[in-house]
């Protein structure tokens, strides 16, 4: 069963090449979140137990690695990792190209995959990961808690990016990109991948095309549980959103103990309509100049739709938290990349 969160207010568009005319956002972007298992076992933090993370948290935090709170569109980072360019990855935006380790490993394992495969092909093209504390991102709806992740196309040799307009597929590098799919699929625990339904059509048409299994297909790109689904505005891009088990598991542990460390005593609010910086303040507890801080506002004017960062005095009454993580098991993809 899933609870899907999805967002009821509009967000700005992206502003660069991954960029569309329409600014409603899609509920595709939403994070669906698999309930807790029966038992409530933890699954990626047996490790630290209740007392030790307690201890770690207040005393020690950088020793619990990265921190996944709450959710891919309602969420922040502790103790990101920034990605780091290298023979196969180019990083576009590197002050916002923080995630989670898993997140960071899973990136440089895929795109080493796809250059061992398709040796032509150039680095893979990291676009936005997150902030270096998460949280809201303009222009994306999600993108906060450092798990989601915007990868360019590979293209044909020589093409110039820029001069393309209308539909990419046609210069696209399909052996490549499939590559990605396929190294996505087998090589990291991927929880959804964001892509423009007539670019999976093609994806779809060339794995079929190198021999893959229907089933694999379909599990790849057909049905309510697919791998890739489909979304406005990803037609020159994949959005990646990873599991980051470790991470979110710390997260969802952490949200008691908050009070205990003022500088990460924060909860995320979405803005609705009629809601003004300081009704909020007073809501919370907190103070309009730390939620102009924290938030990186420059004014007390509110856009309806985005996340803040609310920085409080006293325990959190209203934070959400999230049920253990469950990652699937990954899909083997049988064919040639």
């Amino acid at each position: 069963m899933l609870l899907l969160l999805v967002a009821l207010s509009a967000l700005p568009s992206l502003n660069d090449e991954d960029a569309d005319d329409d600014e409603t956002p899609d509920p595709a972007e939403s994070e669906a979140v698999l309930e807790s298992p029966p038992d409530g076992t933890l699954l990626y933090s047996a490790d630290v137990d209740d007392a030790e993370l307690e201890q770690r948290f207040v005393g020690d935090l950088e020793t619990l690695g990265s921190i996944s709170v709450g959710l891919a569109e309602a969420g922040r980072l502790i103790n990101g990792v920034q990605m780091k360019p290298s023979d196969h990855v180019e990083v576009v935006d590197r002050d916002n190209a923080w995630g989670t380790a898993e997140t960071i490993e899973y990136l440089t394992i895929v795109a080493d995959e796809v250059g061992n495969a398709v040796p032509r092909a150039p680095p893979l093209r990291v676009n936005h990961i997150g902030k270096r504390e998460g949280g809201y991102l303009r222009p994306h709806f999600s993108h906060q808690s450092g798990r989601d992740v915007d990868l360019g196309f590979y293209y044909v040799p020589g093409t110039d990016v820029r001069a393309l307009k209308g539909s990419r597929i046609g210069a696209m590098d399909l052996e490549a990109n499939w590559a990605l799919v396929k190294a996505l699929a087998e090589k990291a625990d991927v929880q959804v991948v964001l892509l423009d339904k007539k670019v999976q059509a093609a994806l779809y048409d060339y794995g079929r095309e190198q021999g893959e299994d229907e089933a694999v297909l379909e599990k790849l790109f057909k049905g309510p549980n697919a791998l890739f689904r489909h979304a406005r505005r990803h037609k020159d891009h994949f959005h990646v959103r990873f599991f980051a088990p470790r991470s979110q598991e710390l997260g969802r542990r952490v949200q008691p103990l908050l009070a205990k460390r003022p500088d990460e005593n924060k909860l995320v609010h979405r803005v609705r309509p009629g809601e003004t910086l300081g009704a909020l303040a007073i809501r919370y507890g907190s103070s309009v100049k730390l939620i102009q801080k924290a938030s990186g506002l420059a004014s007390t004017l509110l856009s309806v739709g985005r996340t803040l960062i609310v920085p409080l005095r006293g325990p959190c009454t209203q934070c959400p938290v999230t049920p253990p993580v469950v990652v699937p098991p990954r899909v083997i993809v049988a064919g040639q990349p």
